[in-house]
């Protein structure tokens, strides 16, 4: 198949997924061709089947605000024309979806039919998509889309609750290559940053308020009093500054690191003892599913989808959101009890297997090929 993903090519998580989705898709054969305004981050491979196409936006002093949609609109109606695309793959509501239902009508002026798929991945519906200036483009090229999938169950029922979605919305979970964070730990990297044997604990998220990151150096400064321990703060957004100013309030400046943004967290996880996210909302939880993956318990909230993966009292604990005497409780309980740890690490990794890659991207080539099927049904012999 010649698959276009159409996704934010940022740390985020609906660009990660979008990325490593098309680099297991180039893997297996398919010719894939990412649309967006910047290589993504992730695509840090070359592999014959898999095309860049950056989206190019001409600025005029008659526009105060560059007219992105309109010019993605443009280059996917280029690369499905030129490179014969069998269908569109879309990441992320706005403004993805809309651009694709303009492409799609666009093509159809030549005869061209091109599936549109639209997944939904978090804030573009729990957020944004809620705001009263989009949500009627939202709910209108969601309904458009021939197929809608959500990345966890939780993300399916807002979508229905919060939008007047007349199609069927298949959940398809986020996943992850746990052979890539199989990795064996480097000693000597986890001794320059625990060189007494501190246990080690990581947080990594986009700093927005939403992730509640204070609640992190909370439940680490009691940890703190316990027991030794490092914590390391990976991730860059608004509320980093913040937070280095109260690492300094609690006087831990020397047992807390701030990684800024890193593409190769298995190298970080892998030496690591606990995973920490306190969010008021996750969809799914994709950066807590990546910790299991290297055989990391999680601490984090019953928010969101974090219980179709955090299962609670096995891969870790859930805890009300801001309830950062419980989180601190079930931390310490795991990182003093070696035994404990060893069991919840073995859980955790067990877990995020479930969710591997090779489990999950099946699961959109049957949905490709459904209307792929469609299409050559309708050719003629």
């Amino acid at each position: 198949m010649r698959i276009g993903i159409v996704c934010y090519p940022t740390f985020g998580g609906s660009g990660v997924l979008a990325t490593e989705l098309g680099k297991a898709l180039a893997d297996k054969g398919h010719s894939v061709h990412f649309i967006t305004y910047q290589q993504p981050v992730r695509l840090n491979v070359f592999s014959a089947n898999i095309y860049y196409h950056e989206v190019r936006v001409p600025t005029y002093p008659l526009f105060d605000y560059p007219p992105y949609e309109v010019a993605l609109s443009s280059t996917m109606v280029d690369v499905i024309l030129h490179h014969n695309l069998d269908l569109l793959h879309v990441h992320y509501a706005i403004p993805h979806a809309s651009a694709a239902y303009m492409a799609k009508q666009i093509v159809a002026k030549v005869g061209k039919n091109i599936p549109v798929i639209t997944t939904l991945h978090g804030t573009d519906i729990t957020l944004v998509g809620r705001d009263k200036t989009y949500a009627p483009v939202v709910t209108f090229s969601i309904n458009e889309s021939d197929a809608i999938t959500a990345v966890s169950d939780n993300l399916r029922m807002e979508t229905y609750r919060s939008f007047a979605i007349e199609k069927e919305i298949d959940v398809i979970h986020n996943f992850v290559d746990v052979a890539r964070f199989s990795k064996k730990p480097i000693d000597a990297f986890r001794q320059v940053i625990a060189p007494n044997g501190e246990k080690i604990l990581v947080h990594a998220s986009n700093f927005r308020k939403i992730k509640r990151v204070q609640d992190v150096v909370k439940i680490f400064a009691e940890v703190r009093k316990q027991m030794g321990a490092k914590l390391l703060m990976v991730g860059d957004g608004p509320e980093r500054p913040p937070m280095e100013d109260l690492v300094k309030d609690y006087g831990l400046t020397d047992d807390v690191r701030f990684l800024g943004k890193q593409e190769q967290m298995e190298e970080i996880l892998v030496v690591s003892d606990l995973f920490v996210l306190p969010s008021e909302y996750e969809s799914f939880g994709l950066a807590a599913l990546e910790a299991m993956a290297a055989r990391m318990p999680v601490i984090s909230t019953n928010a969101g989808g974090l219980p179709e993966i955090n299962i609670h009292g096995k891969t870790g604990y859930l805890s009300n959101i801001g309830d950062v005497e419980d989180m601190s409780r079930n931390a310490i309980a795991i990182l003093s009890n070696d035994e404990m740890l060893s069991d919840f690490k073995k859980n955790a990794y067990e877990q995020a297997c479930k969710f591997d890659i090779h489990n999950i991207v099946p699961v959109y080539e049957k949905l490709y090929s459904r209307f792929c099927s469609m299409i050559c049904s309708k050719l003629p012999a």
